[in-house]
């Protein structure tokens, strides 16, 4: 597989997006870019300030966004000054949280160049919801990773129990369809199937058939080398 290779995964909160592009990551020898995690951090970052939920107190350019990745050994970490913060910002309250600072014009523009420095050299599989229309919109495969909104909910369900949390399905679901609202509707970057992506509905995919097939998709884009 050419080394230099751009991919992208968007799609709506719930899809398996984060595990498909880590999957197929693995697969390809790639780097993983879970760019959705930027936006959590930041959100995080604002929320440990004390951030009172004005757009226009987080909008002001005096703000200073102190979030980065950091490549180590193949994962990339995520940092808030200096601490790692990968899994604490994988909450329900963080995420939408996250959804809505991503409509802020000012946020987009202090994290796109961290997302773009970390695909320099290629090699990476870039997940979010706006990483083929905007961040990567060159990139040599696109693909779009949706799921119905009743076996998204399931499958964040059985995640956040396994992972010992009190949790409701039912206000699961309606989250992500509020946070697809917000993603949708929001002026700057809204989420939209790419030009030229690969629509997966995965809901009855198991996660092996996905990377598979995706597999498939880039190795017809760009033949084993």
């Amino acid at each position: 597989m050419k080394k230099g290779m751009v991919i992208t995964i968007d799609g709506p909160a719930g899809a398996g997006k984060s595990t498909v592009s880590k999957l197929l990551a693995s697969r390809l020898s790639f780097v993983c870019l879970d760019t959705g995690a930027l936006y959590r951090a930041a959100a995080y970052q604002l929320k440990r300030e004390g951030w009172n939920g004005a757009i226009e107190d987080i909008a002001d350019p005096g703000r200073a966004l102190k979030v980065s990745l950091k490549h180590d050994e193949g994962r990339v970490r995520v940092m808030v000054d200096g601490e790692e913060v990968s899994e604490k910002i994988r909450t329900e309250e963080i995420g939408l949280l996250a959804s809505r600072i991503s409509a802020v014009p000012k946020i987009r523009e202090k994290l796109l160049p961290v997302q773009r420095e970390m695909a320099e050299f290629g090699g990476v599989v870039a997940e979010g919801r706006d990483m083929g229309t905007v961040v990567f919109p060159d990139a040599d495969v696109k693909f779009f990773l949706d799921a119905s909104a009743e076996e998204r909910a399931k499958r964040r369900y059985m995640e956040m129990t396994a992972k010992g949390e009190q949790v409701n399905r039912t206000d699961i679901k309606n989250d992500l369809l509020l946070r697809d609202r917000q993603d949708r509707e929001r002026p700057i970057a809204p989420l939209v199937i790419p030009a030229g992506a690969v629509v997966v509905d995965s809901s009855n995919l198991s996660i092996p058939q996905v990377i598979d097939f995706m597999i498939s998709v880039i190795e017809r884009a760009c033949p084993l080398r």
